[in-house]
């Protein structure tokens, strides 16, 4: 009796990152982090639909590697393409109840030296993509009644910027307020909403590209070592899952404890 009971515990417990049943949708799959959250949602049981815009040689391999449902493109700058997507899913039953607003642009681009285009073209896709991908998919999901979860996926840009970054760092502030405000209006439809804020995470070359960044990171990072994608692809299958059921409008910072650095 006490290794059945054990056991339903255990099940139990399993059962909280179980994502069965469940439909993904994840912008920007074919990169670095994007791949690693499919991965990672794929391995917990959930139908994956891979978006890419440019190019889609990474996401064919990461679909076959997968067993991906779909992959489907979509240039996240234009909301009526974004229409078009979702509509398109949704007449083949897969709407997304899980969605993961991953894509994003990251420039350089010092505040004298900035044109208005720089401004136009990454609040275009880092904002303007996550707000028209949350409303299509909510309306689905209000539609068909079946409740959801969002991710989004921020940067703690949006809590302390970097110079050269005002643009970006801003796109990513308005997103943070974006997720609680739409945690606040979807909650009635039991659809959640959450992001997280990555800190710096490590790619093929950062170190040869950025020799003094990745050594500042590593001398104050309390954990003291560049984040990897399965890092932020945890934080969100966590956020996703029935283990979160009752989370909603927060920002998981997952920065190897950075934020917590003083100041000054």
């Amino acid at each position: 009796m006490q290794n059945q009971s054990s056991d339903m515990r255990k099940s139990a417990v399993s059962g909280l990152l179980d994502l069965t049943g469940r439909t993904a949708l994840i912008t920007g799959a074919g990169g670095g982090i994007g791949s690693a959250i499919s991965r990672k949602l794929a391995d917990a049981g959930a139908r994956v639909i891979l978006h890419y815009n440019n190019s889609n040689t990474n996401v064919e391999t990461l679909a076959r590697e997968i067993g991906a449902e779909r992959i489907i493109r979509c240039d996240l700058s234009k909301p009526a393409d974004i229409k078009a997507m979702i509509e398109t899913l949704v007449s083949e039953a897969c709407t997304p109840n899980l969605l993961v607003n991953n894509a994003g642009v990251q420039t350089v681009a010092p505040i004298l030296d900035a044109d208005e285009q720089v401004w136009q073209d990454i609040n275009k896709v880092n904002l303007g993509g996550v707000y028209a991908l949350t409303q299509y998919v909510a309306n689905a999901l209000v539609a068909e009644k079946s409740g959801g979860s969002i991710v989004n996926i921020a940067s703690i840009e949006g809590l302390d910027p970097a110079e050269g970054h005002a643009h970006y760092a801003t796109s990513k502030a308005a997103v943070l307020m974006y997720t609680r405000a739409s945690a606040l209006e979807l909650g009635k439809h039991d659809i959640r909403v959450n992001a997280v804020a990555p800190g710096l995470i490590s790619r093929p070359g950062i170190e040869e590209d950025w020799p003094d960044g990745v050594q500042r990171w590593q001398t104050r990072a309390p954990l003291s070592r560049l984040g990897t994608g399965d890092d932020i692809a945890n934080a969100v299958l966590f956020l996703l899952s029935p283990a979160a059921v009752w989370i909603s409008g927060n920002t998981l910072q997952v920065d190897g404890g950075m934020g917590a650095q003083n100041r000054w």
